[in-house]
């Protein structure tokens, strides 16, 4: 196992000012099939990356299939990154009360909310930063139905050993078809994972084309309430809106997108930034005739942050791939 480095990686996306390139964003990004073929690779798609929140659909279907009874907004919430909406917030204690819960049972640290109204809202209300905020609660509130499900601990529900975290990783190495996977913890507190760009964009793949009850309850359920997976406007519900397809950002300049014909993408920034995921994915998608060219124009226009010089336009950002 290798990580990607600059010499595996090619240039991404361009940002110009006024003609001049002033930054350039370098990755790799695969485009695949749930059967497992590579349709077209770019960059060193074999080097291990973590998934990040990428990972969240993989934990919510292995907490559907350990029994927990999660539906429509919660069953999204389980695989969000959500912005800390007090719509998102209220789901979440909702789940926590039905299983007699609080947001003191969440394993996950307290953070500010990732929108930066909601975080702006809260902290003129003289809040702190809170569990429920994070944007990883949902998928935590979702662990904790699991274990009261079972009967499961769930004061240890973040230990690898534990029982529902052995059946992520068997889900993960099921959907992903990769059984070499590189032990680690994310951001949240819960066991993560590195594997290659490819095996990420397959198990994606498998996951919106494929007739795995669990999966199409999820992907059926995101599809119904887009807004739950990130939040109104933003980059992800945005795509799920327009395309009827499966979006997911993850931290470090992740994104995948999955299409109901089972063909999926996968992107990985190496600096981090989130800035040329979105529109890299979208392009390679319609470069493969998964979506329009027109569909991409406009919401790379839309979610793109504009390069201005005063009220004027003067760049754009540009996928190179």
């Amino acid at each position: 196992m290798h990580a990607l480095t600059v010499n595996g990686s090619v240039e991404l996306a361009s940002i110009d000012r006024n003609g001049l390139v002033e930054s350039r964003h370098i990755g790799a990004a695969v485009v695949v099939r749930a059967d497992g073929t590579v349709i077209a690779s770019h960059g060193d798609t074999a080097a291990t990356i973590f998934p990040r929140s990428t990972l969240k659909p993989f934990q919510a279907i292995a907490a559907l299939r350990a029994g927990a009874d999660l539906a429509g907004a919660e069953l999204v919430l389980a695989t969000a990154s959500h912005c800390g909406s007090h719509r998102h917030t209220d789901v979440v204690d909702g789940m926590l009360a039905h299983d007699h819960l609080s947001a003191d049972d969440l394993g996950c640290p307290p953070q500010w909310p990732l929108g930066y109204s909601e975080k702006a809202e809260r902290i003129a209300e003289g809040q702190a930063a809170a569990r429920i905020t994070m944007n990883c609660s949902g998928k935590h509130a979702a662990f904790l139905r699991a274990c009261v499900t079972n009967g499961w601990d769930t004061a240890t529900y973040l230990d690898p050993a534990h029982p529902l975290q052995q059946r992520i990783r068997a889900t993960v190495e099921e959907f992903m078809g990769a059984t070499e996977l590189w032990p680690a913890v994310d951001g949240c507190g819960a066991p993560l994972y590195g594997m290659s760009l490819t095996a990420l964009a397959t198990g994606i793949a498998r996951v919106t084309g494929n007739t795995d009850p669990a999966a199409q309850r999820l992907f059926d359920a995101v599809l119904a309430n887009p807004w739950g997976i990130d939040g109104e406007g933003r980059d992800n519900t945005r795509v799920i809106e327009s395309l009827g397809a499966l979006a997911k950002l993850g931290a470090e300049g992740v994104v995948v997108v999955g299409m109901p014909s089972g063909v999926a993408v996968a992107v990985k920034c190496l600096d981090g930034s989130q800035r040329p995921t979105t529109a890299v994915a979208l392009t390679l998608l319609a470069r493969h005739g998964e979506i329009t060219e027109a569909q991409a124009e406009a919401l790379i226009s839309e979610l793109a942050d504009p390069i201005t010089g005063g009220d004027a336009i003067v760049g754009s950002l540009t996928v190179q791939i």
